[in-house]
């Protein structure tokens, strides 16, 4: 039997089990199963929420700007002004990483430089203006001037790094698809 058989069928009989156990849950009241079914549809109601109007934003990036836009400010010859300009665009990113991946595949198909996407990438998981603010609210704001002062130049000094490894590699994303 083909690899691929087997994966698409272990898939198929996972997510049937996990609709068997949730649905058993519901019937027979058992607490555990019920809150894994409730939180699977409070997630996806959230997820689609935010990722049609991500989409259609993400779209019209993908028409309206243009790839020596992307390449000027994002792209091998930006420099430290392209990886800050990825942890602005991070700032601003709703939805988190749902979002940001796409986000970064739009910017590498039209000629941002790895060592950015990997600055967006990382920033959108650590520096959202939102998730910032709510961190400051709750643990002060000098806990989260000191995490930023601290994760940002990491993950910038990381980005480099491993956008400059493959480079020298040829490293080439692949579509997916």
């Amino acid at each position: 039997m083909d690899i691929q058989v087997i994966k698409r069928y272990g898939k198929i009989a996972g997510l049937l089990g996990y609709a068997l156990l949730v649905a058993f849950s519901f019937w027979k009241g058992y607490e555990p199963g019920m809150d894994m079914g409730k939180s699977l549809g409070y997630f996806t109601l959230e997820m689609l929420k935010v990722l049609p109007p991500a989409f259609v934003l993400i779209g019209l990036f993908e028409v309206w700007v243009k790839r020596e836009t992307v390449e000027r400010h994002f792209g091998s010859q930006a420099g430290l002004r392209g990886h800050i300009g990825g942890i602005l665009l991070a700032g601003t990113t709703v939805g988190g990483l749902y979002v940001a991946f796409p986000v970064a595949y739009s910017l590498y198909r039209k000629g941002a430089d790895l060592g950015v996407i990997f600055t967006y990438i990382g920033t959108s998981a650590i520096c959202r203006v939102p998730m910032t603010i709510f961190e400051a609210s709750f643990v002060g704001l000098k806990f989260s001037v000191i995490r930023l002062s601290v994760s940002i130049p990491l993950v910038i000094f990381s980005s480099m790094a491993l956008g400059s490894f493959l480079r020298n590699r040829h490293y080439r994303v692949e579509n997916g698809g």
